[in-house]
């Protein structure tokens, strides 16, 4: 018999926490089943295994991640929401160290709520990008170099890679910066 409460989202939400706390990276099945007070068995009456868990992880972290984005930029325009929208994308990721990556996995073509969260976190960058004037495939292309700058920067601060001795949330303000210049001027795709 599964114990009394334990669902799958219970069990996922379990597994973010638990990610948050010791890193994606080493969150495993057995962990998660002590953290629970289950045999590792009962899990899989939740979840099929560590691929299906971390799919589900994903989707969490992208619904969380993709209503904070529209939160942020909700009413703003051009730089303005793109720096809110870079700003919470940062904080997410230092609040929840384990569950952001996660927010980085492809959705599942099979899970309606991973589709629909990733679909809610690109459309609140395009929406932000409308604001430069950038649709279409510019918008597309856009959307990849801000993920990609944004990420990349995330990625590094979190694996303590800037020792230079300058405050790198200056940094991080700059790099925003530089994408709102680079919008505001970027190349037309049909030339």
């Amino acid at each position: 018999m599964p114990r009394v409460g334990l669902n799958q989202q219970t069990v996922v939400r379990e597994a973010a926490r638990l990610a948050d706390e010791v890193g994606y990276r080493q969150l495993t099945l057995a962990a998660l089943a002590s953290r629970l007070g289950v045999a590792l068995p009962s899990l899989y009456k939740h979840v099929r295994g560590a691929d299906a868990l971390a799919q589900k992880l994903s989707a969490l972290a992208t619904a969380e991640l993709a209503t904070e984005l529209t939160t942020a930029a909700a009413g703003r325009a051009g730089g303005d929401a793109l720096r809110a929208m870079a700003g919470a994308y940062r904080d997410y990721a230092h609040r929840h160290p384990g569950r952001y990556p996660a927010t980085q996995q492809v959705p599942d073509p099979a899970d309606p709520e991973h589709i629909e969260a990733g679909e809610r976190a690109v459309g609140a960058i395009f929406a932000v990008l409308r604001g430069y004037g950038l649709t279409g495939d510019d918008a597309v292309d856009a959307t990849r170099v801000l993920r990609s700058a944004l990420h990349g920067f995330i990625t590094l601060e979190a694996a303590g890679g800037f020792g230079l001795p300058r405050e790198v949330d200056r940094s991080y303000h700059q790099l925003v910066a530089s994408m709102d210049i680079s919008f505001r001027s970027w190349p037309n795709s049909d030339a």
